[in-house]
């Protein structure tokens, strides 16, 4: 186990560091320097920018070096959490990334702790009936909230419970902090699109299990069927939905744009959009570093949790 994870860390860091180099290239030509000099000298266009006040401002930010010395300053720089500034918030990137984060973070959590039991819990049920009406039931649940975008499924919760009963507020304004209620709309929303998924791997796999041979040899022999599903058959049942469940810790990362952005929730895939849009390059930057960091750490979890689900599984 120690090896397995001693060398899924080195991968990591050479993936990252890749990748880092990558993004260092990609914006490090003249064009985005370019745009980040007229974001900070105050210009309106990049055609307003004479050549000489462009290579002043690449002398005093250390630039007209040579490449290798700027990839050397720019690591440097990232090692002690200078990530640059953000031009549209006009703060640091680095608190910018970690309150975002942070929020994206708390919606995260109570979306898997909602989601996860609901999913687990009816898919094994499903599984073990299969064919049954709580199979079928479950099957159609599942399939119709998942087949619905996310974007429907917001607007159809904000008329019911915000505009027509009232009973939650419309959009998760944020200003001077947030409560539990405006969490509730943007939870529903993604645990009712995210939950079909795990479900029916959980009740695919489940089922497969059951009919297994050595299943029915435990239960053959005696063995109570309650202790058979719980001891024997849920182990094996769980290897497949745990790789959709880790999954969605990078689509709740940078994949809940649309949710954020709807919900007027500020975390991480609202930023994305919003720097994208305005052209915040260090933003840009910093938040695909983050975006692969957190999927190549998946597969570590994944890879880690196959050993304990199945200590037959090896990896090479």
């Amino acid at each position: 186990m120690l090896k397995l994870i001693l060398r899924r860390l080195a991968q990591m860091v050479l993936i990252m560091a890749v990748v880092s180099f990558v993004l260092f290239v990609i914006f490090d030509s003249d064009k985005f320097k370019k745009q980040i000099a007229v974001a900070e000298l105050g210009g309106f266009a990049v055609s307003a920018l004479t050549e000489e006040d462009y290579r002043a401002w690449l002398a005093s930010k250390g630039l007209d070096v040579p490449f290798h010395e700027r990839y050397a300053n720019w690591m440097a720089n990232l090692f002690q959490g200078d990530l640059g500034h953000s031009f549209e918030k006009n703060t640091e990137v680095a608190g910018l990334l970690a309150d975002r984060l942070l929020n994206t973070g708390i919606l995260a959590f109570w979306v898997f702790a909602l989601m996860i039991p609901i999913a687990l819990t009816l898919g094994v049920i499903a599984g073990i009936k299969e064919g049954s009406p709580q199979d079928r039931v479950t099957s159609f649940i599942s399939v119709f909230f998942t087949s619905i975008p996310e974007i429907a499924t917001a607007i159809i919760l904000t008329v019911i419970f915000a505009l027509g009963l009232q009973w939650l507020p419309a959009k998760s304004a944020m200003i001077g902090g947030w409560n539990w209620q405006e969490l509730v709309l943007p939870v529903m929303t993604l645990v009712l699109y995210d939950f079909g998924y795990v479900a029916r791997m959980t009740r695919a796999s489940m089922a497969e299990v059951m009919t297994s041979q050595y299943i029915r040899t435990a239960i053959l022999k005696g063995i109570p069927r309650n202790r058979v599903i719980l001891r024997h058959a849920l182990r094996n049942a769980l290897i497949a939905p745990f790789t959709v469940i880790v999954l969605q810790l990078n689509w709740l990362l940078s994949g809940v744009v649309v949710v954020e952005v709807f919900f007027q929730y500020d975390g991480f895939g609202k930023m994305l959009l919003e720097a994208a849009l305005f052209g915040d390059i260090y933003v840009i930057q910093a938040g695909t570093l983050v975006a692969v960091f957190v999927a190549v750490l998946s597969q570590i979890i994944s890879d880690i949790g196959y050993t304990f689900l199945n200590p037959r599984i090896r990896f090479n």
